[in-house]
């Protein structure tokens, strides 16, 4: 009876295990089915938003792209250069210039510096078109016996002195047999005249001794004679013979440097870098140019800024008078009543409108 009790308890404890288990397996079936059913969702949601969000990610790039072209259409146009006029004279009667055009010289570049060389020069030569050597000559002998003597005063004053040496001496053999005595007093109104009366009658005697009493032509022989050195090689080559040559006096000097046409000090080095500037055939002219418009506007201590034909290319500008009508003051300009530096100017200078300077002595 006991064994029949414990198989009946036995079988029921094995069907209750074998209910519990199908009971089990049901529900993780049914969790199953429902973790799956969840996830479907989640995908078919996360579907359904993708292309939403892909409309709205365009439509924002393309309003930002739309926003930077109109910030681009709203962008100021870039300011005009202010230029020179083309008839520069009118800026010498009190014009100011609209603005000057600073040109660091780090950020110009070589090419750049060649066309705005040039093209000052251009503007001066409207200014100055009747632009000559301010020295009195009538032959090569005269011009480098006025070169000469040049140094250290000005060619008004050179040219107020030779007209009596030139009457008492008109060629190198009677210079070159000079009483030095007689010639120191004639040139002493030019300075420095016992120095400058020993180099004319050394180079006189040179021109009897070595070139039959005649003036070389060449730059090499110039320079052998007492006195003369490549400065005034090149006025006498340019001038007498119609050789092209650069004149590097001292306002030579002076604005091309404040031009920032080179920073050499060095007056051949100075020769060498505003050659390479130009065409050769534009380098008497260019003296010329360069010397005139540092006597009349570009002085040393003072330019007058503010009546400059070439103001707006010049990175300098504001060093001097900016004001119209201070500026003009400051001119030394021939049109404005003043005289030349020649007692017998050139017609071209006479036709402009120039005065010849008076004789030495007259006022």
């Amino acid at each position: 009876m006991k064994k029949a009790a414990s198989a009946k308890g036995a079988a029921s404890a094995k069907k209750a295990a074998s209910k519990a288990g199908a009971a089990k397996a049901t529900a993780s079936k049914a969790s199953g089915s429902k973790a799956s059913g969840s996830k479907a969702t989640a995908s078919k949601t996360s579907d359904s938003k993708a292309p939403a969000s892909k409309a709205s990610s365009s439509k924002t790039s393309a309003a930002k792209k739309a926003a930077k072209g109109a910030a681009v259409k709203k962008a100021p146009a870039p300011k005009k250069v202010a230029v020179a006029p083309k008839k520069a004279t009118a800026r010498l009667k009190g014009t100011a210039p609209a603005k000057a055009v600073v040109h660091p010289p780090g950020d110009e570049s070589p090419t750049a510096l060649v066309r705005r060389a040039r093209r000052m020069n251009r503007e001066l030569a409207e200014v100055f078109p009747y632009a000559h050597p301010e020295l009195d000559f009538e032959n090569p002998f005269q011009l480098v016996v006025a070169t000469v003597l040049s140094a250290q005063t000005t060619d008004l004053r050179v040219n107020q002195t030779t007209p009596s040496l030139f009457a008492k001496y008109p060629t190198p053999e009677d210079l070159a047999a000079a009483n030095p005595e007689e010639v120191e007093e004639i040139l002493r109104p030019c300075g420095f005249f016992r120095a400058k009366t020993k180099s004319v009658i050394g180079l006189s005697k040179a021109l009897v001794e070595d070139f039959g009493g005649e003036v070389p032509g060449r730059l090499e022989d110039l320079v052998k004679l007492p006195g003369v050195g490549r400065k005034t090689a090149f006025v006498v080559l340019g001038n007498a013979f119609g050789r092209p040559g650069i004149t590097v006096d001292t306002h030579f000097q002076r604005l091309v440097r404040r031009w920032r046409w080179t920073g050499e000090s060095d007056p051949d080095k100075i020769e060498a870098a505003i050659g390479a500037l130009f065409p050769k055939s534009d380098w008497t002219d260019l003296s010329h140019h360069v010397i005139w418009h540092g006597r009349r506007i570009c002085h040393a201590r003072k330019p007058a800024c503010g009546a400059c034909p070439i103001a707006p290319l010049c990175p300098a500008y504001g060093e001097g008078e900016t004001d119209p009508e201070k500026a003009k003051k400051l001119l030394k300009y021939e049109k404005g009543g003043f005289p030349g530096q020649r007692l017998k100017p050139p017609q071209a200078y006479l036709d402009a409108g120039g005065t010849p300077a008076p004789p030495l002595g007259a006022g």
